[in-house]
């Protein structure tokens, strides 16, 4: 079950000559199109009692909410209980979900209520590759959650407090290169 409250709404699409309402498509075309790429995939998706749909990939639970409109509009998110074992320092918190989220392009990171907030956005044509926007954004939101627990348990540096790029960053950069080194050797 996902909680609007912890996520940002989008903002209503304009008013329609038949009467758009901005709330999520409870029966609308891109919801549709993301049932059927995920089925597609070998997934089992369903539609909660949001009207968002979730699934599993990985064993973690994710959602996508649709937007009908023009043009529509689909948010890939997932929710983390920040645990116990994790730093508890919201500072720390929060400068890791800064460092990822201006490290990586389309994904957002924030903290709500004690829960790590992972969201990856598009703007949907209706020509657009629905089902390969959702597998690569829901590779890019767990992507997004694993750098977040290895900046918050690191000692930076961080974005918002050190002219040095933020360790995500450097992470991200030591595996681009190698596997461009990877790419080379073949």
């Amino acid at each position: 079950m996902t909680d609007p409250t912890s996520l940002p709404n989008f903002s209503p699409p304009a008013p329609e000559s038949a009467g758009g309402s901005g709330a999520p498509a409870a029966d609308g075309q891109l919801q549709k199109r993301v049932l059927d790429a995920l089925q597609g995939e070998g997934f089992r998706p369903e539609v909660d009692a949001d009207g968002d749909v979730s699934y599993k990939v990985e064993g973690q639970q994710l959602f996508v909410r649709c937007v009908d409109g023009e043009p529509a509009m689909m948010r890939v998110f997932g929710q983390w209980q920040i645990t116990d074992d994790l730093p508890q320092d919201i500072t720390k918190q929060l400068l890791a979900a800064n460092d990822v989220s201006l490290s990586l392009n389309i994904v957002k990171t924030g903290l709500a209520n004690g829960n790590l907030i992972v969201t990856g956005e598009h703007l949907v044509a209706a020509g657009d590759d629905v089902a390969a926007l959702v597998q690569s954004t829901t590779q890019m939101v767990l992507t997004a959650v694993q750098l977040w627990h290895q900046a918050v348990t690191s000692d930076g540096p961080h974005a918002a407090n050190s002219d040095q790029p933020p360790a995500v960053a450097q992470t991200m950069a030591q595996a681009a290169q190698g596997d461009a080194e990877d790419g080379q050797q073949q």
